[in-house]
């Protein structure tokens, strides 16, 4: 099962639990040691590289053991149950380390925050500070009250906040991929999720930002962005008539200065007062920034991905040929419980548009097996949709109920254990044989491939992925290096893995 989920880069497992070290600035450094510990999607990660820009601005310098820290973040997840585990047995070994250093702040960052602040600050006495999402800015001022003897909250949630002027330090970075966040919050109800609990309504950033950082990045040498949010396709700047508006008419004048096409903005507001950015416009500006700077984007929905955003696919090389669309039931009565509002024909009219709009686009998924009330007809018409997907890969879980979320408050948590993890088994099974076709096809091709570092195996190879976001290793050779582009023949697979020669 772990194979099926190294391809995709959104919730990579390997970074679980992993810490920062950067390079202190030393004309701000105020003699503290920040240690921040991520956990979560590469949302949580991007919020990381937040952080650590305000906090290094402050003169913090950041250290990879926590035990010499003067300061200690956690940055949590509340999606999956083992991850709450996870991050409450790490504050118990921060607390052991506190006993040691009494001076020493310990606080909880991110979508844990606001649930479980009273449990962590007053019942368990685990921490010092706690943070939501929205509220990053206000961190010197919570560590200045803590340090003063206080406990600190702050976990208001922001209609406004989208941290677009802040730069984020690029954390434990390899120099060629980079995490792009476009928006924060989500306006979806699903019932078995709790993100638009813990961070909020959703708001879409500036285009501009987001032009302006890719094209740092760009840069700075850095060769793929993946763009960031809970529901990508659902990203809208509305312009403001004046200041807002001119921003738009430089950023086109920017991007024609180097040699792209004008941007077609505000196809949804076109003749009004107030020109719309969609997010087909937003991928395009991306785009244009370069044909050398690969461009990914997660999550989409099924219930807002557009065929204008397909189409913007199709036009630019550049925009890679890979969506993850989370189906998480093939069954429409299941659906409408879990609040994603979709049934089971519609998503099929999309994947069906993907297919004839992008042929041989790659699409990942999202599967929750033994939802509330699930019977096995319906577990049978997942795994229907499977065959009719053949998805190149999955993340696939077994329903583990969330607090706070409509399916705890609405419906019974009713499939036994047992039941789930033999549905569970089945779908595993099936996405192996899947992926496993899915790239036996493309042995005897040749792939675009952006080397990224050694293979995890030997440093006689290396690896990187291809346009549709399947890894591919192939030997070390002296006439490129990370951050190159090959061309490599694929001549043969494994269940996870392209293997193949550069030519």
């Amino acid at each position: 099962m772990m194979d099926l989920l190294i391809p995709d880069k959104i919730h990579d497992e390997s970074r679980q639990g992993e810490a920062l070290l950067l390079e202190p600035l030393s004309d701000k450094n105020n003699g503290r040691k920040l240690y921040i510990e991520s956990y979560g999607c590469a949302m949580n990660f991007s919020d990381s590289e937040i952080v650590a820009s305000i906090l290094l601005e402050k003169g913090f310098e950041t250290t990879s053991d926590y035990t010499v820290a003067d300061v200690i973040f956690i940055n949590t997840c509340s999606i999956r149950e083992n991850a709450e585990t996870r991050v409450r047995n790490r504050l118990k070994e921060f607390t052991i380390a506190k006993v040691k250093n009494p001076g020493l702040v310990v606080g909880v960052l991110g979508c844990m925050a606001e649930r479980l602040k009273s449990k962590f600050l007053e019942e368990e006495k685990l921490v010092d500070v706690v943070v939501g999402p929205d509220a990053y800015r206000d961190l010197p001022n919570l560590i200045e009250q803590v340090d003063s003897g206080q406990r600190a909250v702050n976990v208001l949630l922001s209609r406004e906040e989208t941290y677009a002027d802040i730069s984020p330090v690029r954390l434990n970075s390899n120099g060629i991929n980079a995490f792009v966040s476009i928006m924060r919050g989500c306006d979806n109800m699903c019932s078995f999720c709790v993100v638009p609990f813990t961070r909020g309504r959703e708001r879409s950033r500036d285009p501009q930002s987001i032009v302006k950082e890719c094209t740092d990045l760009f840069n700075q040498g850095y060769k793929e962005v993946t763009l960031l949010g809970q529901n990508v396709d659902s990203y809208k700047w509305r312009e403001e008539v004046g200041s807002r508006k001119s921003e738009v008419g430089s950023q086109k004048s920017e991007i024609e200065s180097i040699g792209g096409d004008p941007i077609a903005i505000g196809l949804e507001g076109a003749g009004t007062a107030e020109p719309i950015v969609n997010f087909a416009n937003l991928l395009e500006m991306v785009a244009l920034i370069s044909p050398e700077l690969r461009v990914r984007f997660s999550t989409s929905h099924p219930k807002d991905i557009t065929d204008e955003v397909l189409y913007t696919i199709k036009k630019h090389d550049n925009i890679c040929n890979y969506i993850h669309l989370p189906i998480q039931s093939g069954n429409s009565r299941v659906l409408e419980l879990m609040n994603r509002t979709y049934d089971r024909d519609w998503y099929i009219d999309r994947i069906d548009a993907i297919r004839r709009i992008i042929p041989g686009c790659a699409i990942s998924t999202d599967v929750i097996t033994g939802f509330c009330s699930e019977t096995e007809e319906e577990h049978q018409d997942t795994l229907s949709m499977m065959d009719y997907v053949h998805y190149d890969f999955a993340y696939m879980f077994m329903y583990s109920e969330r607090p706070g979320t409509l399916a705890a408050k609405r419906y019974a948590d009713d499939i036994p254990d047992a039941v789930k993890r033999q549905r569970l088994k089945e779908i595993v099974a099936k996405q192996q044989e899947h992926s496993f076709l899915r790239l036996q096809a493309q042995v005897g091709t040749t792939q675009k491939v952006l080397i990224e570092g050694f293979s995890k195996k030997s440093n006689n190879d290396y690896c990187g992925r291809s346009d549709q976001n399947a890894m591919v290793v192939f030997p070390v050779g002296k006439d490129y290096k990370p951050g190159q582009y090959v061309n490599v023949m694929v001549e043969r697979s494994t269940t996870a893995t392209l293997i193949g020669v550069v030519v």
